[in-house]
């Protein structure tokens, strides 16, 4: 394998490395992480490269330039990340460049529907940080996660789909009969119609020392992270799909995985589950919750873990955490944007809309579309919508499904 053409040069207590970290892993950009605390030429480099300062982190790029202590914004544009649009209205505006909103915008375009994704991080969503989709159809020996986005986007940049990455949506607003996007810099894009196709996010386990060693030790993502722990001894939290895929996937760097799983049997597919019983690296302990993450100089080394059942706390020494207990949606921009979401913060469409026999105020000449929202001419697809399965492949059908609703949508408008 290549080695990454991108040096991040920082120590484990900086907060800024971290966050510079995140963003690159986001973004599916490869690097190289040097700790200058435990390397002294490291060290020496960057206080050369920065005039006698000790400045983390220094990242260093290809070509032998370098960045730093920058922002996210100066470093999106240092790799070449589109962060603004080319105009200010579009047809349709679809937030979240996963397998949802990529699909919806292949659709759209091919209908001549001017379209604009707008993207926080690495398009093709949760799907590009898999390591591999053995269950999408027409691909019998399975896709790799980070492929299958990529196949997604030059589809619908060959249909000349407008891409934004790098940029976070602060709020939606409505203007007449526009509806607008607003993003976290104050770039303010309408449109005729909005999908809202932002997906969901890992739980969090939220016990002393999760933020706190985040990016240093407790991680999401398998695929970003797994690489910098090899030969250690890692844990995976979690009794689902996800943990048990992201088990077998961490196997093939860390020296010894420890599943700990809150109930007392899985609850992922007797496919994956059988996997992970049989391979020789995995130990898994039964009704195991993690208490706390502890470390020392700004790195996680040790957890207290305790057994539901018995009441007995322990603590294990760990080199990283990896933390998969189920999804949340992207949807707090939406909390003062008049869309209606159920209790658990996912976007209602549809029917789910009608039940207990009541009816939005903006549909009394009209029922929504299957996936349209509260508001008439935003519409949601895939993990951020109420009564969706997760699943890549009914992501990508809503987002198809989307796009003819809106196609029909717009021809009314």
């Amino acid at each position: 394998m290549d080695q990454p053409k991108i040096i991040v040069y920082g120590a484990h207590w900086c907060p800024d490395c971290r966050r510079s970290k995140m963003f690159l892993g986001e973004h599916q950009i490869p690097y190289r992480w040097v700790d200058i605390e435990e390397d002294p030429a490291a060290q020496r480099l960057v206080i050369e490269m920065n005039g006698g300062k000790r400045i983390v982190p220094t990242i260093v790029f290809e070509d032998g330039s370098f960045l730093a202590e920058p922002g996210n914004a100066e470093l999106a544009e240092k790799i070449g990340l589109k962060t603004k649009a080319g105009r200010t209205h579009y047809d349709l505006i679809i937030v979240g460049g996963g397998p949802a909103g990529l699909t919806a915008a292949i659709y759209t375009a091919r209908e001549a529907i001017d379209t604009l994704v707008i993207e926080r991080a690495a398009l093709g969503g949760q799907a590009a940080g898999t390591e591999k989709l053995d269950n999408m159809p027409g691909f019998p020996e399975g896709v790799e996660g980070f492929d299958f986005a990529r196949r997604l986007r030059r589809q619908a940049e060959r249909f000349g789909v407008e891409l934004l990455q790098a940029q976070e949506v602060s709020g939606i607003e409505q203007k007449g009969n526009l509806r607008c996007v607003v993003t976290g810099v104050g770039q303010q894009y309408s449109a005729r119609a909005v999908l809202l196709a932002t997906g969901s996010r890992y739980k969090r386990l939220n016990v002393p020392g999760e933020s706190q060693y985040m990016g240093a030790g407790v991680h999401f993502c398998a695929t970003c992270d797994g690489p910098f722990y090899r030969d250690k001894q890692v844990v995976v939290v979690g009794g689902g799909d996800s943990a048990a895929e992201e088990s077998l996937l961490l196997t093939k760097f860390a020296r010894r995985v420890t599943l700990l799983v809150r109930g007392g049997a899985f609850k992922a597919t007797r496919f994956i589950v059988d996997k992970v019983l049989a391979h020789d690296r995995i130990d898994i302990r039964w009704h195991t919750q993690v208490a706390e993450f502890s470390g020392t100089r700004g790195k996680l080394d040790r957890i207290a873990i305790l057994n539901n059942q018995t009441g007995l706390r322990e603590e294990m020494a760990v080199d990283g955490a990896f933390i998969f207990i189920g999804l949340s949606p992207n949807s707090g921009f939406l909390k003062s944007s008049g869309i209606e979401l159920d209790p658990w913060g996912f976007v209602r469409t549809g029917q789910s809309l009608m039940h207990a026999g009541r009816r939005p105020a903006a549909f009394q000449n009209r029922d929504p579309f299957l996936l349209e929202t509260s508001i008439p001419g935003i519409f949601a697809a895939g993990d951020v919508r109420d009564t969706s399965t997760k699943q890549v492949v009914s992501a990508a059908g809503e987002g198809g499904t989307a796009a003819l609703e809106i196609r029909e949508y717009l021809k009314r408008a």
